[in-house]
C-alpha cells in the first residue's frame, strides 16, 4: 500500500469517527419532547397549529442546567426542604376558539412555608410543624445566594440565568426575586416563564385542535447556580366552536331553584351567562332565541335576560340558542380573472401618457389595502326540561288583634294575625320577629297548619316588652313559600296604663265576682280566644327539614325585591283603648 493510498484511507477513517461522534452526540441531547412527556400530538398538528409565543419541543433541552428525573427516583426525596411542593394547575376552560385561555400555577408549600415579598421562603411565626418550631427563619434564602454568587456578572448572567432552551431570563421589574422555572407544554410546543410561588400564563386557541387537550407544566428551583426539580402537574382544557352558554333561572316564591320545578302563573326569570372570561366578544352582536315549550312560538331578543309565565301546569321543554359575529378567520380570497392582454395600441398609448395602468396593477397600491377584520357566526345552545306545579302565590295580613289576659303580665303580649293567600294551601307557618329595622332577628316560631280552601287563617305570636317590631310572615309548601313583613307597635306593659289598670280592678275586687263573669263572658264572645297550633297525627311539624328551610326563609326575608309589600305601615297596631 502506498503512501498516498494510506493517508486516503487514513481520511476516510477519520471523517467516519467524525460523523459517528457527532452522531452520537446527537442522539445523546436532551429534547424537549423527551423531557416533558410520551405523548406527542400527529405530525400533521405539530406542523400547522403553531401558537403564538411558543416553540417546538424539537429545540433541545439543556440537562446539566435542568436535570431530568423519572417518577420514582430517589433524588425527589430531597428536592424540597421540609417536605414535598404541591403544584395545582387551573384554567378558565372551556375556552370558544379565537380566544384566550387562562392557565394558573399555584405552588403549595409544606406546612408553616411561605413566600415572602423578597421572594424567599420562610417558616411562618409561631407555627409548629413536624419538626416543631425552627431556629432558622429561611427555609430558602435566595437573596444571600444571589449575593454570594456570580449574578452580577456578567459571565454567570449568561452561564445561569437561563432557561432550559438556552434563552436568557427577561430582566423585567423585580426578576432577581422570581426564583421559580416553570415551563408550559402542549400541541407539541412549550413556553417558559420565570416567576414567583404563582404564574399566569395567557395562550391565543386561535390555532388549537377543537376539543380536550392536555396542558403539562413542568416547575423547578433555584439552587445557587443550578435548578432542581420539585413539582409536576398537568390539566385538561378544552377548545370549542360553540359559545359557552349557562342559564340561571329564578322565581319569586319558588323554594327551590335548582330542581327546575317552577310555579304557575309567576314570571321566571332566565338570566344567560356566556362563558368568555378574555371578553372575546366584547364587540359582538349576540342575538338570544328562546322557545318555551308552551305554545308561545319564538322569542328574539338582545338582552341576555328574559322573563317568562306559564299559565299551564306540566312538563315543557325550553330551548335557547345563542348567536354571536365573533372574529373569525378570513376566507381565501377568489383567484383574479386572468387580465386581458392589452394590445400594441394601448400599450404606446399608456406609455407615452406616462399614466398608471388600472387599479389594482400596481403592486405598491395592492400592499396599502389594509388586512380585513373577519368575522364568522358562532352559536350556543342551552336545553332544559322544567316542570310548572301549583304553587302559594301571594299572602297578606289582612288583620291585627290585642289579646287581653284575665291576668296582668307586664313583660308580654300576644297578638292574633289574621292572614290570606292565594294559590295553593300552604303546610307551614314561620314568623320571625325582628327589631324595628327588620336586621335582628330576635324570635323565629314555625308550624305545621291545615287550612281549608279559603285559605283564611290565624297566628298568635307573643312579644317580650312594648316597643316597635318588624314581623317577617312565611307561608310554605313542598314547593313553594311566600311572604309578607308589617311593623307592628306593641302598647306599653306598665300596670299603671290605663289597660293593665282596668284589668286590676277587675281581679280585685272579690264582692263583684258574678259582675266579673258576666263581663268575662261578654269578653270572651267579642275576642274569642285563639287555641295554638296543636301537633296532630295529620299535621306533623317537620323538624327534619326545619334548620335548612330556616335558612332559606331567612335568605327570602331580607330580599327587598321578594317581598309584595315588605311594610304594611298603614296596618300599624295601636294597642286597644
Amino acid at each position: 500500500m502506498g503512501p498516498e493510498e494510506f493517508s486516503m484511507e487514513s481520511l476516510h477513517y477519520f471523517l467516519g469517527f467524525l460523523l459517528l461522534a457527532a452522531r452520537t452526540q446527537l442522539d445523546a441531547a436532551k429534547r424537549f419532547h423527551d423531557v416533558l412527556g410520551n405523548e406527542r400530538p400527529p405530525p400533521y398538528t405539530r406542523e400547522h397549529n403553531q401558537l403564538n409565543g411558543w416553540s417546538s419541543d424539537e429545540n433541545d433541552w439543556n440537562e446539566k442546567l435542568y436535570p431530568v428525573w423519572k417518577r420514582g427516583d430517589m433524588r425527589w426525596k430531597n428536592a424540597w426542604k421540609g417536605g414535598h411542593v404541591q403544584a395545582v394547575l387551573t384554567s378558565d376552560s372551556p375556552a370558544l376558539v379565537g380566544s384566550n385561555i387562562t392557565f394558573v400555577v399555584n405552588l403549595v408549600f409544606p406546612r408553616c412555608q411561605k413566600e415572602d415579598a423578597d421572594g424567599n421562603i420562610v417558616y411562618e411565626k409561631n407555627c409548629r410543624n413536624e419538626t416543631g418550631l425552627s431556629a432558622d427563619p429561611y427555609v430558602y434564602n435566595w437573596t444571600a445566594w444571589s449575593e454570594d454568587s456570580d449574578w452580577e456578572n456578567g459571565t454567570g448572567q449568561s452561564r445561569h440565568n437561563i432557561f432550559p432552551d438556552g434563552k436568557p431570563f427577561p430582566h423585567h421589574p423585580g426578576w432577581r426575586r422570581w426564583n421559580f422555572v416553570y415551563v408550559f407544554h402542549t400541541l407539541g410546543q412549550y413556553f417558559q416563564k420565570l416567576g414567583g410561588c404563582s404564574v399566569r400564563v395567557f395562550m391565543n386557541t386561535a390555532n388549537v385542535t377543537l376539543g380536550p387537550q392536555l396542558m403539562e407544566v413542568f416547575v423547578y428551583r433555584r439552587h445557587r447556580l443550578d435548578y432542581v426539580p420539585i413539582a409536576q402537574v398537568k390539566d385538561v382544557y378544552v377548545v370549542t366552536d360553540q359559545i359557552p352558554v349557562f342559564v340561571t333561572m329564578s322565581q319569586k316564591n319558588d323554594r327551590n331553584s335548582s330542581d327546575e320545578t317552577f310555579l304557575k302563573d309567576l314570571p321566571i326569570s332566565f338570566d344567560v351567562l356566556i362563558h368568555d372570561p378574555s371578553h372575546f366578544l366584547n364587540y359582538s352582536t349576540i342575538n338570544y332565541k328562546w322557545s318555551f315549550g308552551d305554545n308561545t312560538g319564538l322569542f328574539v331578543s338582545m338582552n341576555n335576560t328574559v322573563n317568562h309565565t306559564y299559565v299551564l301546569n306540566g312538563t315543557f321543554s325550553l330551548n335557547l340558542t345563542v348567536k354571536a359575529a365573533a372574529p373569525g378567520p378570513c376566507p381565501p380570497p377568489p383567484p383574479r380573472p386572468p387580465k386581458p392582454t392589452p394590445s400594441l395600441a394601448t400599450t404606446l398609448k399608456s406609455y407615452d401618457s406616462n399614466t398608471p395602468g388600472p387599479a389594482g396593477d400596481n403592486p405598491l397600491e395592492l400592499s396599502k389595502i389594509p388586512d380585513e377584520n373577519c368575522q364568522v357566526n358562532r352559536y350556543g345552545h342551552f336545553h332544559a326540561t322544567i316542570t310548572i306545579v301549583e304553587g302559594i302565590l301571594e299572602v297578606s295580613i289582612i288583620k291585627m288583634t290585642d289579646i287581653l289576659m284575665w291576668v296582668p303580665r307586664p313583660d308580654n303580649s300576644l297578638i292574633d294575625f289574621v292572614v290570606t293567600c292565594q294559590g295553593s294551601l300552604p303546610t307551614e307557618v314561620c314568623t320571625v320577629i325582628s327589631d324595628p329595622t327588620c336586621e335582628v332577628a330576635q324570635n323565629t316560631v314555625c308550624d305545621a297548619v291545615d287550612v281549608d280552601e279559603t285559605c283564611l287563617l290565624t297566628v298568635r305570636r307573643a312579644f317580650s316588652g312594648s316597643g316597635t317590631y318588624c314581623v317577617n310572615l312565611t307561608l310554605a309548601d313542598d314547593t313553594s313559600l311566600a311572604l309578607t313583613s308589617t311593623l307592628i307597635s306593641v302598647p306599653g306593659g306598665d300596670p299603671a296604663s290605663p289597660l293593665r289598670m282596668a284589668n286590676s280592678a277587675l281581679i280585685s275586687v272579690g264582692c263583684l265576682a258574678i259582675f266579673v263573669t258576666v263581663i268575662s263572658l261578654l269578653v270572651y264572645k267579642k275576642h274569642k280566644e285563639y287555641k295554638p297550633i296543636e301537633n296532630s297525627p295529620g299535621n306533623v311539624v317537620r323538624s327534619k327539614g326545619l334548620s335548612v328551610f330556616l335558612n332559606r326563609a331567612k335568605a327570602v326575608f331580607f330580599r327587598g325585591n321578594q317581598e309584595k309589600d315588605p311594610l304594611l305601615k298603614n296596618q300599624e297596631f295601636k294597642g286597644v283603648s
